[in-house]
């Protein structure tokens, strides 16, 4: 199976100003996922900038041809264990689609995107 990323954005400041020590909210939210055990074939990787700075922390998730989920809204002080139980769903999957159900409650309400693999079946040119 491919490896799968779990992409951090260290920038998210969450809407707020930034600290005068830099100790961003993305930051914080890295380093709490990085103390973690993660999952086998889950990698995370820290990013300066997924563009939702004003809607709490972001995260991605990515790997070899599968969708790409963008969610944001994460809580750097106590959600490191549902972003790791994503990652391991997610990494279960082949076309990176996790059941509805099956979803962490926060993946549900808190998309920001879903980016088709590199190579996909075009609906508007399917026969």
């Amino acid at each position: 199976m491919d490896a799968t990323e779990l992409l951090v954005c260290i920038k998210c400041r969450k809407g707020q100003d930034i600290p005068a020590d830099d100790r961003r909210p993305g930051r914080a939210l890295y380093d709490a996922l990085a103390a973690c055990a993660l999952p086998e074939g889950v990698t995370l990787r820290a990013v300066d900038c997924l563009q939702n700075c004003d809607h709490g922390c972001s995260v991605a998730l990515r790997g070899g041809n599968r969708w790409t989920y963008v969610f944001g809204n994460v809580d750097e002080a106590s959600q490191a264990d549902m972003l790791i139980e994503g990652a391991a769903l997610y990494h279960a999957t082949q076309d990176g689609l996790i059941p509805w159900r099956a979803r962490p409650e926060h993946f549900k309400r808190n998309c920001v995107a879903r980016i088709p693999p590199l190579t996909f079946s075009d609906p508007e040119t399917t026969p």
